[in-house]
């Protein structure tokens, strides 16, 4: 049974694993742009049981059984997430030692929020944007010519309450021209927790110049693996080898 918590005036659905935040530290998980709770499945569940941290799950505004979007995105919806709701949430738990497991648009929103006064105890991004590349808008129109013709939206409206809305909302941000020019390298230098970052050399919309900046913006302070036969989401994709490597970075850390 989902629970809901409000931030800002929208409930958000959200779900906790594990022991609580005075206990241990506690993985947040950031999903994609199109995801929620459910479509990270049990992932989370085990993947805390494993390490002995606790974990947040939640669905973004408009997104699962959260409060459906009341407007459209603005080019900033990241940036808002990263440095209003996340923040507020992490207080609302009472998260002192957050380690941030962001996917897709959640890696963004994870490194947004590391770089802009953010203080989290770790951050494991599977395949983060940092800039818009010709790739991503190719696949994204891609996928708004899927919604309208094959079953993608009823495949979607399994996990999400306002599908249509979402759908609209997340594809035609992406696609504005103005939305080209997105770009947080700037926040990078300010980042100071650990990193890991996890691509599929198979990403459909990524390529590794992604996390090249990375390496080369976070130094040493940053470890990066490419998975071989995984697109963009690796804990799906390659669920056993992503399992355990997070654990080890887990594991690893002071």
């Amino acid at each position: 049974m989902a629970e809901f918590v409000s931030i800002d005036g929208a409930r958000l659905e959200y779900a906790w694993h594990g022991p609580p935040p005075a206990d241990a530290p506690t993985l947040v998980f950031l999903h994609e742009g199109l995801g929620s709770i459910s479509q990270w499945r049990n992932f989370p569940a085990e993947l805390c049981s494993r390490v002995g941290c606790g974990a947040l799950v939640y669905s973004r505004w408009g997104h699962g059984k959260s409060d459906a979007l009341t407007a459209p995105h603005g080019i900033r919806f990241m940036h808002d997430e990263a440095t209003a709701v996340l923040p507020r949430l992490l207080e609302v738990f009472g998260i002192r030692r957050p380690i941030l497991v962001g996917h897709s648009d959640g890696a963004s929103i994870a490194l947004i929020h590391a770089g802009s006064g953010g203080d989290p105890f770790a951050m494991i991004l599977e395949a983060p944007h940092v800039f818009v590349e010709d790739v991503t808008v190719t696949r994204i129109a891609e996928l708004r010519d899927l919604y309208r013709t094959t079953d993608l939206r009823t495949k979607l409206g399994r996990h999400h309450s306002n599908v249509d809305t979402l759908f609209q909302y997340w594809t035609d941000v992406w696609l504005r021209p103005e939305f080209r020019g997105w770009n947080i390298e700037a926040y990078l230098p300010e980042v100071r927790c650990p990193t890991l970052v996890i691509q599929g050399k198979q990403d459909e919309y990524g390529t590794h110049r992604q996390v090249d900046t990375l390496m080369s913006a976070l130094g040493d302070r940053c470890e990066s693996i490419m998975l071989d036969q995984c697109g963009h989401t690796p804990h799906i994709d390659q669920r056993a080898a992503v399992a355990e490597i997070m654990a080890r970075f887990i594991h690893g850390l002071e």
